[in-house]
């Protein structure tokens, strides 16, 4: 009878000119709803069954939990709650991205191709009816409802984006096509997360958004930088092309929770060497500055930019400078007994000489600057890579060594 009755149904969808392809997908959800229905009747089944042996003086074993708890949401009507898509949504900023989406009300689906994301950052919101995660490559076309799209996908660190540098090209091209194609489709406003490396190393100081730049085409960050400052052209282009609706975030230096202990970027590796007393090592002369913003004040800079309708490129970063010499003390000096010394060793190619965001721009067009001292963040960070460690000890791994890939280390 279930048969026959699935056989009345397609023809009943054939009637009204529906495709094939949507009726195998409606019966494929439909099989998908019975399996579960089922699963529930054996779960119902094997609870009265233990209420019987209860009952009976038996010995109850306890049951596995079905329930999950998650964090208290807002709540938002169907006017006022958005269906947000996050490339990139397991990554560092993706996750925390994804948290500020959630906890505000609205559906946010990530979409990550695990490269560097990882499940365990959104892991408490795995099963939420608000939220979905998705393994996808944004190399490959996705389709989706959506009203915004933040595009975040792409490794960012020298020793992830040139591990496999024709891949990053790939993700900041064709993905940022698909992004783009796919907000056109939808009439969805689309976010670009691109980054001060499409500075290079400037020759303008502070970096405001009207510097076109001073990068090496060919030279080994050329893949990333070039990738990004591609995706931006893309990103005009189909503004004026398509009339896309588009947001430009040129980011900063970021840190935070949920950096990977083995990126190579300069806040990992300094913390890593100085809670294990080993030597930080600084790639020149250490008169090299950068900028560092934690990732809550980055998360809340995309947001605005999103929600303005501002369409220009807008740097996102705290201009507050430091050398990177001065950087290593103020971290060794944030953990406690650390006797790390500091060493200087070969300077790496390209490695930009100065950074600093000039951040008017986002000041008068979205109303944002940052809100988080660079050493409370840090010291938050700090926390986070103490109790990573202290998990790899206890689950017998070996902690990561500061990374390196053709001798270089990041300073983003």
């Amino acid at each position: 009878m279930e048969e026959e009755g699935r056989g009345d149904t397609i023809v009943e969808f054939n009637k009204n000119n529906i495709p094939d392809d949507t009726v195998s997908s409606l019966l494929e959800r439909i099989k998908l709803l019975e399996d579960e229905l089922s699963s529930m009747r054996t779960r119902m089944d094997d609870a009265e069954n233990r209420e019987g042996n209860a009952a009976n003086g038996d010995e109850i074993v306890a049951p596995l939990p079905t329930t999950k708890s998650f964090p208290s949401v807002r709540y938002r009507n169907e006017e006022t709650r958005k269906r947000i898509l996050i490339t990139g949504g397991a990554g560092f900023v993706g996750s925390h991205l994804v948290d500020k989406l959630m906890l505000d009300g609205h559906e946010v689906i990530a979409l990550d191709n695990y490269f560097t994301g990882r499940k365990k950052n959104v892991e408490h919101w795995i099963g939420h009816p608000n939220f979905e995660m998705v393994h996808h490559d944004v190399v490959n076309p996705y389709f989706v409802e959506v009203d915004q799209i933040y595009h975040l996908a792409s490794p960012a660190s020298p020793p992830h984006y040139m591990y496999n540098p024709v891949k990053t090209i790939k993700t900041n091209t064709l993905g940022t096509i698909n992004m783009l194609g796919l907000a056109k489709r939808v009439k969805a406003t689309v976010l670009l997360a691109s980054t001060s490396e499409v500075y290079g190393d400037p020759e303008v100081h502070p970096q405001p958004e009207t510097y076109w730049g001073h990068v090496n085409t060919i030279g080994p960050r050329a893949c990333y930088d070039e990738g990004k400052r591609v995706a931006e052209s893309l990103m005009v282009a189909y503004n004026k092309q398509e009339n896309i609706k588009i947001r430009i975030a040129r980011i900063f230096n970021t840190f935070g929770p949920r950096m990977h202990m083995n990126d190579g970027r300069v806040v990992s590796n300094f913390i890593i060497q100085a809670l294990q007393d080993k030597p930080i090592t600084i790639y020149g002369n250490g008169t090299q500055t950068r900028s560092f913003q934690y990732v809550t004040d980055l998360v809340d800079g995309l947001i605005k930019l999103m929600n303005s309708n501002y369409s220009l490129p807008v740097n996102i970063g705290n201009p507050e400078e430091h050398t990177i010499g001065q950087f290593a003390t103020i971290i060794r000096d944030l953990v406690p007994g650390s006797t790390s010394e500091i060493v200087n060793l070969e300077s790496q190619q390209d490695d930009p000489q100065q950074r600093r965001p000039d951040i008017r721009r986002a000041a008068e067009q979205i109303s944002w600057a940052p809100q988080v001292h660079m050493k409370d963040g840090l010291l938050k960070t700090v926390d986070y890579f103490r109790a990573e460690i202290d998990r790899n000890k206890r689950g017998g791994k070996p902690v990561p060594e500061p990374v390196r890939l053709a001798g270089l280390e990041s300073r983003r």
